[in-house]
């Protein structure tokens, strides 16, 4: 198992909370108009300095929205000359212009990544709370596609769209993203725990999930559903370790593996706050006073939850802790307690189930 004791595989940069959307699951509670204590240009510089410091990480730059900072072009451009990974996650609002996406393209990103959460304008504007996000999101990763500009595909499962992700399935594909990235709702920000799903209903969507993978021409990964990588093992087990050559779950589930909230993934907010998660509410630092990498490395935060012998509940006692270890950000969002089991997941290793 890899160590990320040292480094982080992805590091994301909030640089703004400033959205105009009304997303009713947001992390951020994003606001229209920017906070007067983000970090500057030349704070970010520096930021992305250090980070390229840590080696080769993959650097996300998100928001909010973040086309409401107009130096977002010359922070990615900055980012790509300094030999990060780099993609960024544009809202999709009357400033993701063609232009937008063209000079999105000239920074040289590795990928744009757009989300979607659900098949139709009905059920996706309903979700993001403003007429027309659905056709403007199309319409990008339309004109992405015609100029050669990688794309993924982001969505946030919940209560509103579990029963329709094949259709969205359908749609990653016919607009040939590289990636769809689901995420799970964790009840943070604006999203309401009632929206979320039962630890029944994840598996199904971890079925649906799996399945799809072994056919689709995208990869497929989760972000805080950390024990699907223990539904893709058990399924390997059970298919006797075969595995679909042109499945994406096998290589982005090693590639994901261990990865959790404060192991190998670090969030900077809008004004340099540093955190394990965008979705744990919990500071370790600012990157104003303190350096990145060695609250990364060194801040008790940070080092509590990269221990998996200090896991609490069925997650200490599970057999694939090590690969999972359930998402800290759940566990804390719903017992207060970011050690915790996370409260959305069926397996028992008492009974090996």
């Amino acid at each position: 198992m890899k160590s990320f004791d040292e480094a982080p595989f992805l590091v994301i940069w909030e640089v703004t909370q400033a959205c105009d959307l009304v997303c009713r699951h947001c992390r951020a509670s994003a606001i229209p108009e920017r906070h007067p204590e983000e970090l500057s240009t030349e704070e970010g510089y520096a930021l992305l300095e250090e980070i390229r410091g840590f080696g080769d990480p993959l650097m996300v730059f998100t928001g909010g929205d973040p086309l409401k900072r107009p130096d977002l072009f010359d922070l990615l451009r900055r980012s790509v000359e300094l030999g990060l990974r780099t993609t960024v996650t544009p809202s999709a609002t009357p400033l993701l212009t063609a232009e937008a996406v063209r000079r999105i393209q000239e920074t040289s990103v590795a990928r744009m990544a757009l989300s979607l959460d659900g098949p139709d304008a009905a059920s996706h504007d309903g979700f993001r709370g403003v007429e027309g996000s659905f056709l403007r999101t199309l319409s990008a990763l339309d004109l992405a596609r015609e100029i050669g500009l990688p794309t993924q595909v982001n969505t946030t499962v919940t209560r509103f769209n579990k029963d329709r992700l094949a259709e969205m399935a359908a749609i990653v594909e016919q607009v040939q993203a590289r990636l769809w990235s689901v995420f799970f709702l964790v009840p943070t920000g604006r999203a309401q725990q009632e929206d979320d799903l039962t630890a029944e209903e994840y598996e199904q969507v971890f079925e649906f999930l799996y399945e799809t993978s072994k056919k689709a021409s995208f990869d497929i990964k989760t972000t805080e559903a950390q024990h699907y990588r223990r539904y893709v093992a058990q399924r390997r087990k059970a298919e006797g370790g075969s595995r679909d050559k042109r499945a994406g779950a096998p290589d982005v589930i090693q590639r994901q593996a261990g990865i959790n909230d404060g192991k190998g993934f670090v969030f900077i907010s809008h004004t340099g706050e540093i955190f394990p998660s965008g979705f744990l509410p919990l500071a370790a630092g600012n990157v104003r006073r303190d350096r990145l990498g060695e609250v990364y490395r060194n801040a008790p935060l940070f080092r509590t939850l990269r221990d998996t012998g200090r896991l609490e509940g069925k997650c200490g006692d599970c057999w694939y802790k090590n690969l999972c270890g359930g998402s800290r950000s759940r566990a804390y969002a719903l017992t207060g307690d970011y050690m915790a089991s996370d409260p959305r997941c069926v397996y028992d290793p008492a009974q090996g189930i």
